[in-house]
């Protein structure tokens, strides 16, 4: 089929949404429509749509529709905020692991990284070199300087131009040794699996909010491994039926394992009751069933506990 769908005004736009049952000011909603596109709002408004019809069930009013919107923008910048203190975290401690077993330039070593083919060795290596080649940074600037013989920075200075995606082929690659060791920094239990397993749902979290996608009703695409559960019950919160009521396909989960992270990391931070009061802020929202939390997520002892182990 063909597509043949035209570019509509905001004016347009605004009376396609009122005439399919959208309940707003056409004023309000238009001025909404320039600032934040048709289509993406869209997005929040899809579960609001008849079965087998693009109109909306009864008194769909913009006044939540935006409230969902807003909330979710805030929410992804608060995950963005302690993502980037996860990824510091890792990048820390695998880079003091890896250096002080191979030194500073064994990452140039393709034998260093043995659960890495030599393909995907060689593609990250040129990453590594692309990075570098982009970087504006003094300290790579000055240590060509001082040290023109070598062609690669030492692997805690290449470390701080890796992106996310580079860290997690890293962490990927190493042997198991080095990987338990990180792992364990996180954790008694933490095991090395889970930590990759987390890494992944982390990064594509990361990417989502940074292109600052929809995290309401989405059903992850790298959904994170989950502890033992005879060991770990607390990961597998059941209803009296044994029904799951934390699922680890949605975002709700990763907050948990956000959450488990920075009392690891920081446990002065803020950032636990920054989320709390966001979700206080809207409670018509019902934040919590959208992102795959039951109602009483605060009172779990993985929210709470200092230490909620793996």
């Amino acid at each position: 089929m063909e597509f043949r769908k035209e570019a509509l005004s905001f004016e347009a736009q605004a009376d396609r949404l009122i005439r399919r049952g959208l309940q707003a000011d056409r004023e309000t909603l238009i001025h909404r429509l320039t600032s934040v596109s048709y289509y993406r709002l869209s997005g929040y408004l899809y579960p609001f749509r008849e079965k087998s019809s693009d109109n909306f069930i009864a008194d769909t009013h913009l006044d939540l529709i935006w409230q969902r919107y807003c909330f979710d923008r805030r929410l992804r910048v608060l995950l963005l905020d302690v993502i980037e203190r996860i990824e510091v975290a890792v990048r820390t401690q695998l880079v003091y692991q890896f250096s002080h077993a191979y030194g500073p330039f064994g990452y140039c070593d393709e034998n260093n990284l043995p659960k890495l083919s030599i393909g995907d060795y060689i593609n990250w290596r040129d990453n590594l070199h692309a990075e570098t080649a982009r970087s504006k940074e003094a300290f790579k600037k000055h240590f060509f300087q001082k040290y023109g013989a070598h062609r690669n920075l030492p692997v805690w200075m290449v470390s701080e131009l890796m992106s996310m995606g580079s860290l997690l082929t890293f962490y990927k690659g190493v042997d198991d040794t080095i990987a338990r060791k990180v792992a364990g920094h996180f954790g008694g239990g933490m095991a090395d699996e889970l930590l990759l397993s987390w890494l992944r749902s982390l990064y594509a979290l990361r990417n989502i909010c940074a292109h600052h996608g929809r995290l309401l009703n989405r059903v992850l695409g790298y959904a994170p491994a989950l502890p033992q559960k005879n060991k770990f019950p607390e990961w597998h919160l059941e209803d009296e039926e044994g029904k799951r009521l934390l699922n680890n396909e949605r975002v709700g989960i990763l907050l948990m394992i956000c959450q488990y992270f920075i009392r690891q990391i920081s446990p002065t931070s803020q950032w636990a009751s920054r989320i709390e009061s966001l979700f206080d802020e809207y409670p018509e929202v019902s934040a919590a069933r959208l992102v795959g939390l039951p109602e009483n997520w605060k009172q779990q002892a993985l929210w709470q506990s200092e230490d909620a182990k793996t």
